[in-house]
């Protein structure tokens, strides 16, 4: 049977944590960025968490696991 494939899509915007929870970037920090306060651009900076709802069917996913 041939090897299952990895959703690259995926694979290029999640990464998992050393404690197993999925982590993905937070939206709205691509462009225009002028018009959003210095606060909400601080805040975009950090990375976020997948909802634990959510973390069962990102996994289907990756068939051998996160990178």
């Amino acid at each position: 049977m041939p090897k299952m494939k990895t959703n690259r899509a995926a694979a290029k915007r999640f990464k998992m944590t050393g404690t197993g929870r999925i982590r993905r970037s937070k939206c709205g920090a691509n462009h225009f960025m002028g018009n959003k306060g210095a606060r909400q651009l601080r805040r975009l900076r950090k990375n976020d968490m997948v909802h634990p709802s959510f973390e069962k069917r990102i996994g289907q996913l990756f068939p051998y696991g996160l990178p």
